[in-house]
């Protein structure tokens, strides 16, 4: 979409993308901070997690309140961890990829949800492994509310949920298995459901695709995190990230790879 756009509509689209982007990561690393521990994210303003000082409006400009103070409370003056500000900066630059792929549409606001639910149970599973039920509930209910205006023919939803099916039921089954085998779960009932719902979103190839690049995804992150094979390792960072490189730049990695084949 950028490169169509003159001078100064590129610099607006891009400013906004990235501020609502770098608001929408604030919020979401702030509802994944509660989650966690067991608050609501709805109610309640925002507090310094060592002080427990409510923070005013200038403490919560995203990305630029944690550079103008150093890093660190204006109150307590403890080290604020750079992960606040690396997470809205990555949200933003992902809101910027997402409107640069779909252009201002109602696919581009199903997706935004849809990587906002992704980004989300990143950031819990990282920190207690939970992927929550209710991430995955709200990615589910905007498919099917925008489904009707999004697909021409009724063919294409049937296939996404035949993909949701075949992808959530197969990985059960073979969860089952080899856990039986194993003596242990291999693989948790969040990241069971999480393949089902993205089958809706990338469809039967789509999530193929994203099945195995989240298996590489996986031992990259176990290397990084040096987990031991006896650990438990949380699979679901994997599969978002799989699922947001398919979602968007799906076309551009299939081609890749069917050229590595010849």
């Amino acid at each position: 979409m950028l490169q169509h756009l003159n001078g100064a509509a590129r610099i607006y689209v891009i400013l906004v993308s990235v501020f609502l982007g770098a608001a929408l990561g604030s919020f979401l690393n702030c509802a994944a901070w509660r989650t966690v521990r067991g608050e609501s994210f709805v109610k309640g303003r925002s507090r310094c997690p060592d002080c427990g000082h409510t923070l005013e409006a200038g403490d919560l400009v995203p990305i630029l309140s944690w550079i103008i103070l150093g890093g660190k409370c204006r109150y307590c003056k403890k080290p604020i961890p750079a992960r606040y500000m690396l997470v809205e900066l990555g949200f933003a630059l992902i809101t910027l990829a997402c409107v640069d792929r779909f252009a201002v549409t109602l696919l581009c606001l199903r997706n935004l949800v849809f990587l906002c639910c992704l980004y989300f149970l990143t950031l819990t599973d990282l920190d207690a492994q939970i992927i929550p039920d209710g991430c995955l509930l709200i990615g589910l209910i905007v498919w099917v509310v925008t489904a009707p205006f999004l697909y021409e023919s009724w063919i294409d939803p049937l296939l996404s949920l035949v993909a949701a099916l075949v992808y959530g039921g197969g990985l059960l089954l073979l969860s089952m298995v080899m856990d039986r085998v194993l003596g242990r779960d291999s693989l948790g009932g969040g990241d069971i459901k999480l393949f089902a719902l993205t089958g809706l979103y990338l469809g039967l190839i789509g999530t193929l695709f994203a099945l195995l690049l989240s298996a590489v995804l996986g031992l990259v992150f176990a290397l990084l995190l040096k987990k031991r094979r006896s650990q438990a390792f949380p699979f679901g960072p994997a599969i978002a990230a799989a699922d947001a490189l398919m979602l968007l730049f799906g076309d551009g990695l299939v081609s890749w790879y069917l050229g590595l084949l010849g």
